[in-house]
């Protein structure tokens, strides 16, 4: 399921284009999107394949930036699902087939460092994020330059 078919408040189907020209756009996205029509978006790698969908999307409340993006990947209904906090960096969108890209392997991503539905770690913990930026080849955003 993408945002679109999850856009509870029509902001995907403005009445009218931010830009004038055939091809103007309508709404908000992709530039700025709702957190909760990510949600169940499915991801997958650089091989096309599924590498799991959006559960949730952490916010650092006091940067007021996009920190994680968490997947589920494996199990089965929800059953012996595994879950993966991967940097927002670490996703592209991609627009055209309304859905993020995550540049990693399958098997990679099933020895990434994962949690337990019911035993979430501490994602404030400066130890625990360096090592899942380590992991996924991205730096901080708490590193990155302000503008």
């Amino acid at each position: 399921m993408n945002y679109e078919e999850r856009d509870n408040y029509g902001m995907y189907k403005a009445n009218a284009p931010l830009t004038s020209g055939p091809d103007a756009e309508t709404g908000p996205g992709p530039q700025l999107m709702g957190a909760d029509t990510l949600i169940g978006n499915e991801v997958v790698n650089h091989n096309e394949e599924n590498v799991g969908d959006i559960k949730e999307i952490m916010l650092d409340v006091q940067s007021g930036r996009v920190a994680y993006a968490v997947l589920s990947f494996g199990g089965f209904l929800g059953m012996g699902e595994k879950l993966f906090a991967v940097p927002w960096s670490a996703l592209k969108l991609d627009t055209e087939n309304k859905r993020f890209t995550l540049n990693v392997d399958k098997e990679r991503l099933g020895a990434a460092p994962g949690f337990d539905k019911d035993k979430w770690p501490n994602m404030a913990d400066p130890a625990w994020s360096s090592a899942i930026h380590s992991y996924y080849g991205t730096q901080p955003y708490r590193d990155e330059p302000t503008h």
